[in-house]
């Protein structure tokens, strides 16, 4: 079955379940899924992040 479309948290979460159900390790399948919806996990992380705060000398 392919893959959804799209960058939701649900379409990226059942495209991940998607992978693991056709034997794929864990791992792979969250980059995958990721891949084909433009994001990184880095972007995730960022989200969650607050803004640093810039040291000035």
């Amino acid at each position: 079955m392919p893959l959804k479309k799209g960058k939701s948290d649900k379409v990226v979460s059942e495209n991940i379940s998607e992978l693991m159900k056709s034997g794929r390790p864990q791992k792979q399948a969250i980059a995958i899924a990721l891949s084909e919806a433009g994001r990184s996990r880095y972007d995730k992380m960022k989200e969650r992040m607050p803004p640093s705060k810039s040291k000035k000398k």
